[in-house]
């Protein structure tokens, strides 16, 4: 597996791929915020949707490629400043994704750690997420050290449309905060 940060330009080029992995994923029943079947169109417009927040620096945005150089997998971070001063020191970790056909060969596991080093990097000292609860994301954070903070009950309805509860959780990353 490859990593490519993505552009605005690359995230352009590569729409219509990461539609596919969106509509994939949420068909197969992760909670992303979308219902299923999700229409591949809604998913282009939500990627090219991102474009403009790549191009200001407010989000990054990963892909794993395999060895034909398909995307099967992506993962984001995004930065709440200029905005928020007072949380300059922290980011959003969003939409990790893998096609299904690409799970069980650690893709999931490569992209959450080149985000955590790169928001290390970038002086970004805690990371936070939520995720479905009981969901098999949610083995994937805690085995990856990521700390369980609380849960919130029907925060988000699944895929199908059920309300479920889920999971905050963070990271401390790079150089304590000052």
């Amino acid at each position: 597996m490859r990593t490519l940060r993505l552009g605005e330009a690359q995230l352009g080029d590569r729409t219509v791929e990461l539609a596919g992995l969106l509509a994939d994923t949420v068909n197969a029943g992760a909670s992303l915020g979308f219902l299923a079947p999700l229409d591949p169109e809604e998913a282009v417009t939500w990627w090219a949707g991102r474009a403009a927040a790549v191009a200001a620096g407010d989000l990054a945005v990963w892909v794993a490629l395999d060895a034909g150089g398909r995307v099967v997998g992506t993962v984001g971070l995004s930065f709440p400043f200029p905005g928020k001063p007072n949380s300059r020191h922290r980011a959003e970790l969003v939409k990790l994704m893998v096609h299904r056909d690409a799970r069980g060969r650690g893709v999931a596991r490569g992209l959450l750690a080149v985000a955590e080093e790169a928001a290390a990097a970038a002086g970004i000292t805690l990371l936070h997420l939520d995720t479905e609860t009981d969901s098999p994301a949610e083995r994937l954070y805690r085995s990856a050290g990521w700390t369980r903070a609380g849960v919130i009950p029907d925060y988000a309805a699944d895929p199908s449309g059920v309300l479920r509860p889920t999971t905050l959780y963070y990271k401390r990353v790079g150089a304590p905060a000052r």
